[in-house]
Order: C-alpha cells, then sequence, then structure tokens
C-alpha cells in the first residue's frame, strides 16, 4: 500500500512519520450513493487519534452525514467522493488537530478538560488549546479520546464505541473496590502520586511538571486561549442582535488588513459559531461591496457560495442587502445598473432564479429600505426577471414539442440544431425601451 508523510509539507522521503495514502470506494445510487474509506482504520493509527475524528472531519467540510461501523472497521461519508479531494481534506484535518503547534510533530495527544482541548505533544513537551471553532470539537469533546498513554500512542477507537473488554472490567471492578488507577503507568509511584491528588482535589496535577521560563510561557499563553474560547462560548447565550454585531465588528477587523487571514471557511465558521448563518450574507454585501460591486464580486463570489448553497434565507437576505446598498449607500451610481448586478449575482450562482422571481413578484416592502426605494429597484430590476421567465416558458414549451414529435438523428447537423435551440431568448423590444442603459445581452 503506498505510504505518503503525515506532515505532507515535509518533501524528504527519509521522515520518519508515514501514513497510509487513503483509498476511497463508492457504493450505492441515486440518493444511496456513499464513499467508504476502505482503509480509515490504518491512516487512523497512523495519526494516533480514533478513525472516528477524521471520518467526522470529512463531513463537516464537505456538508455530508458520516456513518461508523467499528466492528467491521467500515467508515462511510454520504455522496461521491475522490480519494484525493478526501486526502487534501484530511491534511486539513493533521494540520489542525495532530500537528503540534511549536515544532509540528506528529507526536501529540488530545486531551478534553473542562470543556476545553488542550494538545500535549510527546517530542517537545509543547501544551496548546485547539481551536474550538470547528464542528469536529463539539463531537470531541462528547466523544473524548481515551486517556494517553506513556508513548502517545492514542489511537483506540473512543469511549462511545470501544468495546469493553475482560480487562476493562478487572480494572472497573479494582477502581470500586477503593484502589486508584493511573492512565498508563501502573507501579507504585503512580497509585501514591493518584491517592495524594484525591485528598487534595487535584485529579490532574503532575509533579514533574517542567517549570522552565519557556514551559511557564507556553502554559500561560495556553490558558490566555482558553480564557478566549470561554468568551467566544458566552457570545451563543447573547441575543441576535448582539451576534450580528460581533460577526459585524469580526468582518471590519478583517476589512483593515484587506481579509488576509479571513478565508471564506473562517469567515463561514464564525458565522456558523454565532448562530447566524441565515443572516451574515446582509452583512458580507455591506462590508464586502461599494460602488464597483460588479469588480469586487469576483474576489468574494466563494464567500457568498457558501452562504447561499442550497439555502434560500440566506438567498433572500443577499437580496436584502443589495436593496441596502442600491436604495441607501450608492443609489446614484448604482439604481441604474440593478439588472446587470442582479444577473451578476444569478450568472456566478449566488442568486437562484425561484428566488428572484419570487422576490419580484411580492410587493414592494419597507422591511429594509422606504417603499419607493424598493419599488424603484424592482422596476429597475423588472427587463432582467422578464429575461429570466420568457427563458423557462421557452425551454418548458420546447420540451412539450419534442415530447409531441421527436426523431433522433445521429449526424452533427443533428447536434447543432440542439445547440441552438438551447439559447435563452432575447429580450422584446418594448422591454429594452422602458430602460435605456440595459441590454441583457451586453451583460
Amino acid at each position: 500500500m503506498a505510504s505518503v508523510n503525515v506532515n505532507r509539507n515535509v518533501t524528504d522521503p527519509f521522515y520518519r512519520y508515514k501514513m497510509p495514502r487513503i483509498l476511497a470506494k463508492v457504493e450505492g445510487k441515486g440518493n444511496g450513493i456513499k464513499t467508504v474509506i476502505v482503509n480509515m482504520v490504518d491512516v487512523a493509527k497512523a495519526l494516533h487519534r480514533p478513525a472516528e475524528y477524521p471520518t467526522k472531519y470529512f463531513g463537516c467540510e464537505l456538508g455530508a452525514q458520516t456513518q461508523f461501523d467499528v466492528k467491521n472497521e467500515r467508515y462511510i461519508v454520504n455522496g461521491s467522493h475522490d480519494a484525493f479531494k478526501l486526502q487534501d481534506l484530511l491534511d486539513d484535518f493533521i494540520k489542525r488537530f495532530v500537528l503540534c503547534q511549536e515544532c509540528d510533530n506528529p507526536e501529540t495527544n488530545l486531551i478534553v478538560k473542562k470543556g476545553f482541548i488542550l494538545q500535549r505533544c510527546i517530542a517537545c513537551g509543547h501544551t496548546g488549546n485547539i481551536d474550538m471553532c470547528h464542528k469536529l470539537t463539539t463531537y470531541i469533546l462528547k466523544c473524548p479520546p481515551p486517556a494517553e498513554d506513556n508513548h502517545g500512542t492514542n489511537n483506540t477507537p473512543n469511549k462511545k464505541t470501544a468495546p469493553k473488554s475482560k480487562k476493562d472490567k478487572t480494572k472497573k471492578g479494582k477502581e470500586s473496590n477503593g484502589t486508584p488507577q493511573t492512565n498508563g503507568d501502573h507501579g507504585e509511584n503512580g497509585v501514591e502520586e493518584k491517592v495524594a491528588d484525591k485528598e487534595s482535589g487535584e485529579d490532574d496535577l503532575d509533579w514533574n511538571q517542567d517549570v522552565s521560563e519557556e514551559a511557564v510561557k507556553a502554559r500561560m499563553q495556553a490558558l490566555s486561549s482558553a480564557a478566549r474560547n470561554l468568551t467566544i462560548d458566552e457570545d451563543l447565550g447573547k441575543s441576535e442582535r448582539e451576534r450580528i454585531d460581533i460577526f459585524y465588528n469580526y468582518l471590519m477587523n478583517k476589512k483593515k488588513d484587506s481579509f488576509a487571514d479571513a478565508s471564506d471557511k473562517a469567515v463561514l465558521a464564525e458565522a456558523e459559531r454565532l448562530d447566524i448563518k441565515d443572516k451574515a450574507p446582509m452583512i458580507m454585501v455591506e462590508i464586502f461591496f461599494d460602488a464597483n460591486i460588479i469588480t469586487q464580486l469576483k474576489t468574494f463570489r466563494n464567500y457568498f457560495i457558501r452562504f447561499t448553497h442550497d439555502n434560500k434565507k440566506a438567498q433572500k437576505n443577499v437580496i436584502g442587502g443589495l436593496e441596502i446598498l442600491i436604495g441607501k449607500v450608492y443609489h446614484e451610481a448604482l439604481i441604474n445598473k440593478v439588472p446587470h448586478i442582479f444577473k451578476w449575482f444569478y450568472d456566478n450562482d449566488i442568486l437562484f432564479e425561484e428566488v428572484l422571481i419570487e422576490w419580484h413578484s411580492k410587493q414592494a416592502s419597507k422591511k429594509f429600505i422606504s417603499k419607493e426605494e424598493a419599488a424603484e429597484i424592482k422596476i429597475k430590476a423588472q427587463p432582467f426577471i422578464t429575461w429570466l421567465q420568457e427563458a423557462e416558458e421557452e425551454e418548458s414549451s420546447e420540451g412539450e414539442d419534442d415530447d409531441d414529435d421527436l426523431e433522433i438523428v445521429y449526424d452533427e447537423r443533428a447536434t447543432s440544431v440542439a445547440i441552438e435551440t438551447v439559447k435563452k431568448p432575447e429580450v422584446s423590444n418594448n422591454k429594452v425601451e422602458e430602460d435605456d442603459d440595459f441590454d441583457i445581452d451586453a451583460i
């Protein structure tokens, strides 16, 4: 089986940390299609992590459900996914949850403690706090990894799915008889230290802890990170208006740095953390765009797609943001470009035909701007909406005609005719005259 470096940024062929390359097998058809990761157990052992963690990470990143059959070693992600894509996602998982934040060494253990996830490096001794923004952290908190041993081989299934063995029952029996046990060290010294911990009320006290200046500084940094994540958890207890303000300030701070460290994934994660994914696009329109919206859309297209794909509420809030931008902020500069703007959002798969037609069919509302301003925007958008509706009618009528009298001819002439029939119809001259500045074919 082919192997690759655990840290694929390291190109040294003699790098000691290797893992098998992911093998993926697609099974089923239609809605039942799924991808089985054939060697997930072997990959997880190489990373010293439960196999459920990388599988669940794939599900979070791909927006797909996952299934675990620990007994038969079957780890499944719904949908059809390429092995190369899964390998790239595994690299992201390794960077987030495996590699040491200090030395980039994969000899690390995860420790769940008081609602936080710590990462301890066996190689350099660094202890850091895992970023709690990713969805996988919720799963890790619910299903923590097994207790770390002396070698950091933290690669057994998590507590939720691990089968109970006779040794576990024996160990449980000893604990019930009042004999404390340690994780990975069953010597007399370990027992004495555990008893002392029980008496002092500090279960995890480490008498051999490094007290050097660098170690103390690392622990202080971990504590400050923990305090920051505690503040993050408190944000969810705030009102929606306050959480929207937090997201607004987050984007404004990123804008000052020209969004250098704000990827589309990071912005989505922040919105999901604050539980405002549906309403976040309205704030994004306000922060990302100005009078040069059409050119700026190319830069921020992926940001919006992450929010609006299969999400009508998010698309409606994009339209609400555009109404504010056009009707209030940049009225003179953008009002005559309304059909162009909506067509750009439509062509870039941010706004869908169904949502646009539904928005235009309703009466002008003063939800975001005045009724007069909203009505003006809808009037300006009329040629584009007409174009959408006529294109839909044309396609449906062509489909009916083809069903009535269908003749299939396998030659080049038939192919050229088929290509010509799917072209969208031109806007009637009467509609174009209503707005001299708009030409749908010139967009």
